[in-house]
C-alpha cells in the first residue's frame, strides 16, 4: 500500500483476484490519470457591492496595507499556520464541502497562506452571516491530539507537558483586531468532485475582536508551506494549479481554479519560483526590469533583488489588490508613464491611485511590461488603468507601498493578473501567465 502522508491510497484489486496483465495496468492508469488529477471550481469575488469597477477596486484595496505589512515581514513566526495572520486574506471565494455527509462552505482563496480554517459549531462568536460547520454531524471528523507532531508548530497552542490525550488547541492572532481559537482536525474536504480524506483544518470555536475582515465561513491556503491544499493532496493534484481572475468590469464577475496538471494551457511561458525558506509559502519570482512602452525605466542597483534575509524581492499575490512596487520602482515607472501619456490637464489623485487623468487621452498611454526571468509579462491596457464611470478619469493602476508599511516587497497583484490564467507548477518551482477570458 503507498501511503501519502495525509492519504492513503489502496493496493490495485482486479476482478476475481486475476492477475493484472500490462493492459489492464494501463487502462487503469488512464482511468486514474483522467478522475483523479483535475478539479475546476468556480470562484467568486467574496464583495463587489460598489456601483462602478473603480469603486470596488478602492474598496477592496482598503486593506492593502495590512496585506503588504504580512507579506513585507523577514520571517513568519508561525511556519504551518501563517495565512491565519492575514487581514483581509482574499477577496476570491470558493464553494467547498466538508464532512461525511458534506456540509456546504465558501471557503476564502488564498495563494500566500497555508493552513486552512473554518468557523464550527457552537460558536456564538464566529461572524454573524456565516453558517457554522457541524462537526458532530460529521462521521468523519476527528479533532487531532496533542500528541499530533503538527501540534507543536502551532504558536498559541495550550498543551500542557501531560496533556498528550488532550485536543491541540491553539489561539492565532488574525490581522490587527482580531484573534480566534481552534481545534486542529482532520476531515474529508470535497472539492468539486474529489474528495480529500483527513484534511487538516483548523476548527474555529471562539474569535476575539472584530469579525470585519475575516472571511465568514473560513479560508484555503493555497501557498506552498507544508499545510496547504498542494502538501496535503500530494500526488492528486500533483503541485499544479491554476487560476484566472476576472476583470472587475465582468458582469458576473467570476473566475476558475483549476487543480492538477490535466486541463493547464499548453502554450504558455514560465518563470521560476524562488524559495525563501524563512517566508516558504510565498510564490517570491524573479522580476528584473519593468518597461513603460519601449523605455525600461532606470532604478536604483538592487531594487528588484531577491534577499530571503530581508524578505526583499517580487511576490506574486492574489489577496492583494493593486500592484505595489517599492517606492523608488514606482516613482520611475509613474513619472515615465506621465511623460509618455502627456496629459494636458495634468493629472490628479483618486483613493490609492496618484496618476489619474482625462479619458479623452487614453490612447497614448503605453503598455507596462514586467521582466521576469524567461518570459516578459506585457499588461493590457485592462490590466494597466482603470476607469471611473462616474468622472471622465482613467487612472494607473498601481501603487508605491504605504508609507506606513516596512516594505521591501514589490507584489504583482490581482488586479494585473485578471484575465490572465496563473499556472502554479510548485513541483518544477515555476509560474506561468497565459492570456484567458475568465468570465
Amino acid at each position: 500500500m503507498k501511503t501519502h502522508p495525509l492519504i492513503t491510497v489502496p493496493p490495485i484489486a482486479t476482478p476475481l483476484g486475476a492477475m493484472a496483465t500490462p493492459h489492464s495496468l494501463f487502462l487503469l492508469f488512464l482511468l486514474l490519470l483522467s478522475t483523479s488529477n483535475a478539479a475546476d471550481l468556480r470562484i467568486f469575488h467574496a464583495e463587489r457591492h460598489s456601483p462602478t469597477p473603480l469603486d470596488s477596486v478602492l474598496s477592496l484595496a482598503r486593506n492593502d496595507p495590512t496585506r503588504l505589512a504580512f507579506l513585507s515581514r523577514k520571517v513568519t513566526s508561525v511556519p504551518v499556520a501563517s495565512g491565519q495572520q492575514v487581514m483581509q486574506s482574499s477577496s476570491y471565494v470558493l464553494r467547498a464541502k466538508l464532512g461525511s455527509p458534506g456540509q456546504p462552505l465558501l471557503l476564502a482563496v488564498d495563494t500566500s497562506a497555508d493552513a486552512a480554517w473554518t468557523s464550527c459549531s457552537p460558536c456564538s462568536t464566529c461572524p454573524s452571516s456565516s453558517a457554522l460547520f457541524l462537526p458532530a454531524n460529521s462521521s468523519t471528523y476527528s479533532p487531532l491530539p496533542c500528541s499530533s507532531s503538527w501540534c507543536p508548530q502551532f504558536k498559541g497552542q495550550s498543551c500542557a507537558a501531560d496533556s498528550a490525550p488532550s485536543p491541540c488547541t491553539y489561539y492565532q492572532p488574525y490581522g490587527g483586531d482580531a484573534a480566534f481559537t481552534a481545534t486542529l482536525s482532520q476531515d474529508s474536504l470535497t472539492l468539486a468532485s474529489d474528495v480529500i480524506p483527513n484534511y487538516l483544518f483548523g476548527c474555529v470555536t471562539a474569535v476575539d475582536g472584530s469579525t470585519a475582515n475575516l472571511p465568514k465561513q473560513g479560508l484555503l491556503g493555497l501557498g506552498r508551506g507544508p499545510m496547504s491544499l498542494l502538501a496535503q493532496t500530494g500526488p492528486l493534484y500533483q503541485g499544479v494549479f491554476s487560476y484566472c481572475l476576472p476583470s472587475f468590469k465582468s458582469y458576473y464577475f467570476s473566475g476558475s481554479l483549476r487543480l492538477g496538471p490535466l486541463g493547464q494551457p499548453k502554450n504558455i511561458r514560465f518563470t521560476p519560483l524562488l524559495n525563501n525558506p524563512h517566508r516558504p509559502s510565498l510564490y517570491y519570482v524573479n522580476l528584473m526590469a519593468v518597461r513603460v512602452g519601449r523605455l525600461q525605466v532606470p532604478v536604483p542597483p538592487g531594487s528588484f533583488a531577491f534577499d530571503p534575509a530581508t524578505g526583499a524581492g517580487t511576490v506574486v499575490d492574489s489577496g492583494t489588490v493593486i500592484t505595489r512596487f517599492v517606492t523608488p520602482v514606482y516613482a520611475a515607472i509613474r513619472d515615465e508613464f506621465r511623460r509618455q501619456v502627456n496629459a494636458s490637464g495634468g493629472y490628479t489623485s483618486l483613493g490609492a491611485f496618484d496618476t489619474c487623468f482625462s479619458t479623452d487621452e487614453v490612447a497614448s498611454a503605453p503598455a507596462v511590461t514586467l521582466r521576469m526571468e524567461g518570459l516578459d509579462l506585457v499588461l493590457p491596457v485592462e490590466n494597466t488603468l482603470i476607469h471611473s464611470s462616474a468622472t471622465p478619469l482613467a487612472c494607473l493602476a498601481m501603487a508605491a507601498a504605504p508609507d506606513n508599511v516596512n516594505a521591501v516587497v514589490n507584489v504583482i497583484a490581482s488586479l494585473q493578473q485578471q484575465n490572465l490564467r496563473v499556472v502554479v507548477d510548485a513541483a518544477n518551482a515555476r509560474v506561468g501567465f497565459a492570456r484567458e477570458v475568465c468570465n
